[in-house]
């Protein structure tokens, strides 16, 4: 029995990343494109275009009207036939790629049919990151792709000392979005120093300043596994301040509010990412 394979998925590990072998390209493929890494394409087919943005938004489909918005790098791809190549069915198509990425772990989100083209929204989970994938193809040799590793952007730019204590003076606290930490863990990553650095110039600066130093996350999880979390970031924050930079001990007091009081709707990724917070009150 003759079998053919349109989509293969070769997975290998590499220092806990997914990586994934390419597919080679075709001459009639538009300059600059290629396959990403995640999937190589249908047999006989070339990129008629493609578009890759490091840090874009898109709506996946996750039931009949509602829509998961993605955070992250974005790619896509649209995929044409060659002349002369049998060609697959919008079907055909989202089933290899639904299937390929089962093959490493993934899976179907939403499936559906419209218009005679059909639709597939896929997701690949793997170490505290996520892979979404739209797939639409119909039966006239065309199908589109859109893929996007969903990130939280890179906040780089930093409220200095001095800002910090015009909105504690004006409001009775300010909000620090450039502390990071991994998912479920309370450990400072090293990206979040050029913040901790201005909250050691403001207290060094306004010494009789004394702050609470309240930790907050979104609603996923239980509600006593968020509060824990929290209390524990918070208490990283001022040990790092202590501890490392010989700010007094008396002058801090760490809280930690879980998912008690939200600045947005925790119904998008955009808006939980902005529940996730530090914030600075005046005791």
């Amino acid at each position: 029995m003759k079998i053919h394979v349109f989509i293969t998925v070769l997975l290998f590990v590499c220092i806990a990343n997914i990586s994934f072998v390419l597919a080679q390209s075709d001459p009639n493929d538009f300059e600059g494109c290629k396959d990403p890494t995640l999937f190589n394409r249908m047999a006989g087919f070339y990129i008629q275009s493609c578009q890759e943005l490091e840090f874009d938004r898109f709506g996946f489909q996750i039931g009949p009207s509602s829509y998961e918005t993605v955070e992250g790098h974005h790619f896509n791809i649209f995929y044409y036939a060659n002349d002369n190549v049998k060609l697959p069915s919008g079907l055909q198509v989202i089933a290899n790629y639904t299937n390929a990425a089962k093959a490493v772990g993934g899976q179907k989100v939403y499936e559906f049919e419209d218009g005679g083209t059909q639709y597939v929204t896929l997701k690949i989970a793997k170490n505290n990151s996520e892979t979404w994938i739209s797939v639409s193809g119909a039966d006239n040799g065309m199908y589109n792709i859109d893929i996007v590793e969903r990130e939280i952007m890179n906040q780089q730019i930093v409220a200095d000392a001095e800002s910090l204590a015009s909105l504690i003076t004006e409001t009775g606290k300010a909000t620090i979005y450039g502390i990071y930490f991994d998912t479920g863990k309370s450990e400072i990553k090293p990206e979040s120093e050029p913040s901790l650095n201005e909250i050691v110039k403001l207290l060094k600066t306004n010494l009789n300043l004394k702050l609470f130093v309240v930790g907050h996350t979104d609603n996923v999880g239980t509600f006593d596994s968020n509060i824990k979390l929290s209390q524990s970031r918070a208490a990283a924050v001022t040990d790092a301040l202590v501890k490392k930079n010989n700010i007094a001990a008396s002058r801090l007091i760490p809280f930690g509010a879980g998912p008690t009081a939200p600045v947005a709707s925790n119904n998008t990724e955009e808006g939980r990412a902005k529940n996730r917070r530090v914030e600075l009150v005046s005791q």
